[in-house]
């Protein structure tokens, strides 16, 4: 064939050949088609030299205590993100961005407290969320709003406040029984006379105080506005009340003292 009419066609030919070299793995992880392991390697951050082609990633057991901004590159094709037994206690709002394909996140066995909705609305196509064995006292059930594809949630070993504050959590696990897993180990811990209490097994009743005491955002600002404009009537009412009492009282004088008798010196 045309391959061998001189060396460099022969060269070029050998060279359309060869396969195409394979993304470079990370020095601390282990590589094979799309999935990438870098468990237990007292990793401090995310790799950066991961491949575009990486559908599974598996990092935990390390040092992680944060994720940034942009703490992974593009990967576009992931599916599954495996963070368990890090000291993670903080995720940035754009942290993971880039990750729209991700269909499953465990966060477990960390050191989480506060969570944001804007950290997962990048994660429209996430179907399993493990925050299981975290700091967790309360959830914005904004986080779970963000993921509107989600099925499985795992909240179990959690430190959880149950007060009036677990409310709009406790709806929204009413509502989506069915993707709750792990339900008999959501249990409260804060108060004592509640602790261990299983959460669902809270019943409207059990939160009526709460709903008859709240105050919505229109209750406050009327008071903003009524408290100060009923202050300042009350002390013109006071002032106008007192300028009354006080003409009263010198018109009763004036006709006291003319109606008295007069003194004559020369009688």
């Amino acid at each position: 064939m045309g391959c061998w009419r001189g060396p460099s066609t022969v060269l070029a030919c050998l060279l359309l050949l060869r396969p195409l070299p394979s993304p470079a793995c990370p020095a601390a992880c282990r590589c094979s088609s799309g999935e990438v392991d870098c468990s237990g390697h007292a990793l401090r951050k995310v790799p950066q030299s991961l491949s575009a082609n990486t559908s599974t990633l598996w990092l935990g057991y390390n040092f992680i205590t944060m994720l940034g901004p942009h703490s992974f590159p593009p990967l576009p094709r992931l599916l599954l993100l495996s963070l368990p037994h890090n000291r993670l206690g903080l995720i940035h709002s754009q942290a993971l961005v880039g990750l729209g394909a991700l269909q499953e996140l465990d966060l477990s066995n960390n050191y989480l407290t506060v969570l944001t909705p804007e950290t997962f609305l990048p994660l429209t196509s996430l179907a399993t969320l493990n925050l299981g064995s975290n700091r967790l006292g309360e959830l914005d059930p904004g986080v779970l709003h963000a993921l509107p594809q989600l099925r499985a949630l795992f909240l179990q070993d959690n430190p959880w406040v149950c007060s009036c504050d677990i409310l709009p959590l406790w709806s929204w696990l009413s509502h989506n029984r069915e993707k709750l897993r792990e339900e008999n180990l959501l249990l409260c811990r804060v108060p004592e006379q509640l602790n261990k209490y299983p959460i669902m097994s809270f019943r409207n009743e059990s939160f009526r105080q709460c709903q008859e005491t709240s105050l919505s955002a229109q209750h406050y600002i009327a008071f903003l506005i009524i408290g100060p404009f009923s202050f300042m009537a009350s002390i013109f009412f006071c002032t106008l009340m007192g300028s009354i009492i006080v003409i009263y009282h010198n018109l009763r004088k004036e006709s006291h003292f003319s109606g008295r008798p007069r003194i004559c010196r020369g009688c």
